[in-house]
Parts: C-alpha cells; structure tokens; sequence
C-alpha cells in the first residue's frame, strides 16, 4: 500500500514537474516589455548543429579523437539555440496569456494557439535537451531534435499573425 501511494505521489509530483517546465516561470507582464526580452535565434544555424549530414561529414573528415570534440562543442552550442528557444517560449506563454484575454476573439483565439505552440516548444525543448546531452556524452550518437525548428517557426509566425491582429485592434484596420 505504501508503495502505490509513493508512485502515486512521484507521478503528480512529476506532472507538476513537467507542466511548470511547458509553462514557463513568466509572470504575467505588460506583453510589450515581454517581447523585448526575446533573444534572436538564427534557426539556420542550429540547424547546421544538428543535420546528420554535416555530422557524417565531420566524421569521414577529422581523426575519431577530434571529431568527439568538435561533436560535442557542436552539440553543446545546440543545447544554448535550445535553451534560447525554450526561454523565448515561456516568454511567449505570457505574451499568449495576455492575447487570450483580449475582448477581441479573433485575438484570443490567436493568444490561445500561441499559448499552445509555446508550451508545445518548451515540451519538445526539454526533449531536445536530453538528447543533444546524450549525444554530448555519446559521440557519434544519432540524434534528431528537428522538429523543434519547426514548432519554433511555427511559433514564430503565429507571433507575427497575434502582431497585425493587434495591430489592426488598435488601428481599426480588417485584420489579417
């Protein structure tokens, strides 16, 4: 009995884990300021990080010793594109939370799959994280966090899309 109400108590204790890690430690603040608190990621780059081919590349062309450690110098840059993302993201959570409260509902529904893309991100970032680690431990180790790029640009342009409605809110310009 003792046993089951341990497991029990680790798996909520490990989902309030996980939601606080999808949700960000924001609070709610004047979006504005929230959003000149993003850091630029250059996508392209991470990319170049984490395709399998540059790192087939690497491999063919350096000694085994030094392909462990531009590997893992390489990974380790990867992890900061990740963490950059999964910061910008929990920023984007509260800048979300701020839209969905909008009297606007073509606003708030905007703010609400910003919200769901962001937590979505922090998700796929903790993933990421733990992979691109192993890799770092494990040279030569296959992984793949690209579909993090993709919810990150997917994110990205959601952004851009809750920017003209608001912008056009204010204006009283059609919306987008």
């Amino acid at each position: 009995m003792i046993v089951v109400l341990a497991l029990v108590v680790l798996a909520a204790l490990a989902l309030v884990f996980m939601f606080r890690v999808a949700r960000g430690h924001a609070k709610p603040a004047d979006p504005q300021r929230l959003s000149q608190a993003i850091r630029a990621v250059d996508v392209e780059a991470f990319r170049n990080l984490i395709d399998p081919a540059e790192e087939d590349f690497l491999r063919k062309s350096l000694a085994p010793a030094q392909y462990r450690a531009v590997q893992r110098q390489r990974l380790r840059a990867a992890v900061e594109y990740v963490s950059c993302a999964a910061q910008n993201a929990a920023i984007l959570v509260a800048v979300g939370d701020a839209a969905r409260r909008s009297p606007d509902p073509t606003i708030a529904a905007a703010g609400e799959k910003l919200v769901d893309s962001a937590v979505r991100l922090r998700l796929y970032a903790f993933q990421a994280k733990g992979k691109l680690y192993i890799g770092i431990l494990l040279p030569g180790t296959r992984i793949s966090p690209s579909a993090l790029v993709e919810n990150y640009e997917r994110m990205t342009g959601l952004v851009f899309q809750l920017s003209r409605l608001e912008y056009a809110a204010r204006t009283g310009a059609s919306s987008v």
